[in-house]
């Protein structure tokens, strides 16, 4: 795979889009990339959604029920709203674009779109500079290549699931310090998704059985009412259990 080829990281992406099924098709299209997805049908929807969960992007249509993404957009700029943000519209006109672009958009795509172009232009936006994030991580013998998704322990691949390597992902990044179980939530599912109480707990403990399968020991540890802890060093005598 050449050097210019994305780097990978789990995002979570709100789609303001009052298609159903072209929102409904992105936002498959991005969840097969092992994306959370949140839709939201008007802009009134995307306010809320904005209230109750942080995104790493936004795709902004911007001819919505109630309202228009441009102007809603600028709004949102000046109350703080800091995602890159992806418009994605019918208006093709060059006049439109600066427009689109001046309101405070990062890109801009005009309908139709190949799905695949619209994923690419989300990571293209999280490439930005203070924005990019390391494709290969490593925490001792452990190592994540995110872009494949392939893990290794000691050059041992590991075989992980989808929701796995991206469990894996949030702690190598967060290794030595706590991930909290809320942020672990958020990134790993969307709003319609339905989550059992002990589903994170499920997916650490399959992680754990991989890794002690392949030598790693307990390098996983459970902060009860707080999140997951990964080891960034060997354990020393006195610490965590």
């Amino acid at each position: 795979m050449s050097d210019d080829l994305q780097q990978y990281q789990v995002m979570r992406i709100l789609i303001v889009e009052d298609s159903e099924r072209l929102s409904c098709l992105i936002a498959d299209v991005l969840k097969r990339d092992g994306h959370a997805c949140d839709i939201a049908a008007t802009l009134e929807h995307a306010e809320h959604a904005l209230d109750v969960a942080d995104y790493d992007a936004v795709l902004l249509d911007l001819g919505l029920p109630d309202g228009d993404g441009v102007t809603w957009l600028k709004a949102r700029r000046r109350l703080g709203l800091d995602s890159p943000v992806l418009m994605l519209t019918a208006r093709g006109a060059l006049d439109d674009r600066i427009i689109g672009l001046d309101a405070g958009a990062d890109d801009y795509l005009v309908k139709p779109a190949a799905m695949d172009e619209i994923s690419a232009r989300l990571r293209a936006l999280l490439r930005r500079p203070g924005r990019r994030m390391n494709p290969v991580l490593q925490v001792n013998g452990l190592q994540l290549d995110t872009t494949s998704r392939q893990a290794t322990f000691n050059n041992e691949p590991l075989e992980l699931t989808r929701r796995e390597a991206n469990f894996l992902e949030l702690l190598m990044r967060g290794a030595g310090s706590v991930v909290l179980r809320q942020k672990i939530e958020t990134a790993l599912y969307d709003f319609d998704d339905e989550i059992s109480p002990n589903a994170i707990d499920a997916i650490a403990s399959r992680l754990r059985r991989r890794l002690k399968a392949h030598g790693a020991g307990d390098c996983i540890h459970t902060l009860r009412g707080l999140g997951y802890l990964l080891e960034d060093a060997p354990r020393k005598q006195g610490t965590l259990p």
